[in-house]
């Protein structure tokens, strides 16, 4: 067995979106994040391994192909042994009653997958996302969550009609904000994350009625901002301080 021409094709076409969406596939690479995916409830369409002793999955389809060939369809630097096609999952309403991260037009791929892990290692199931925000099934995001993708329900939604209709209190950071530490945080909440350079629209700010800050302790006090993935855990973890 080998990599035909027509898989080498539909593998480099899904590193973009429209491409994902047509096929309703996208590619996941390396063991763990793989194993990770196959232990899910996220379905299988093919597998492509260096590695013989994946065959032994009997259940799923494999192709055995080159170290040379793997390198043909990994976007990594160093291609670790297997590279999985699956199939993108249906959508799940919002658990609207559960506390919740929004991001609001996150474009880094990197800040997504990390974004995904922290609501996963906090216990957050619902992470809602601007229709412009980068897509959680881009190749770079689907790596960097390392298998936190099959725990957390995303969702793509009109963000300022989702935050207009909800019950629980919305909150966002802001340099102007209230300090983080010295507030009473409620039990459930939505939490909105912005943009890397902007931070939240306009439209999104105006709904949002508390505004947090993580004060800066350097005494030059010169660092501009914190990475929106760094805020975001500082955040979560002072909202979860003291639930367990």
């Amino acid at each position: 067995m080998s990599l035909s021409k027509n898989n080498l094709k539909l593998i480099t076409s899904l590193q973009q979106k429209k491409y994902r969406q047509k096929h309703n596939l996208f590619v996941a690479e390396g063991i763990k994040v793989i194993m990770e995916l196959l232990s899910s409830t996220i379905k299988v369409s093919h597998i492509f391994t260096t590695d013989e002793s994946f065959l032994a999955l009997s259940e799923v389809d494999f192709t055995v192909i080159t170290d040379l060939e793997l390198k043909k369809i990994s976007t990594l630097k160093n291609p670790n042994k297997v590279l999985g096609l699956f199939k993108i999952p249906e959508k799940i309403n919002v658990n609207k009653d559960n506390f919740t991260v929004a991001l609001d037009e996150v474009n880094d791929p990197g800040n997504l997958g990390t974004i995904i892990r922290l609501c996963d290692w906090f216990g957050i199931s619902e992470l809602v996302c601007s229709k412009n925000t980068v897509d959680c099934y881009n190749q770079k995001v689907v790596q960097s969550t390392m298998g936190s993708l099959t725990r957390v329900n995303i969702s793509y939604v009109d963000l300022p009609e989702f935050l207009s209709n909800t019950k629980l209190p919305v909150y966002t950071a802001d340099m102007e904000g209230s300090n983080v530490y010295k507030v009473s945080l409620p039990e459930k909440a939505i939490l909105v994350m912005g943009n890397e350079a902007n931070g939240i629209s306009n439209e999104v700010s105006e709904i949002v009625k508390h505004k947090l800050t993580i004060p800066r302790f350097g005494e030059n006090q010169q660092t501009e901002s914190l990475n929106v993935a760094t805020a975001t855990a500082i955040l979560l973890s002072e909202f979860k301080r003291g639930l367990e």
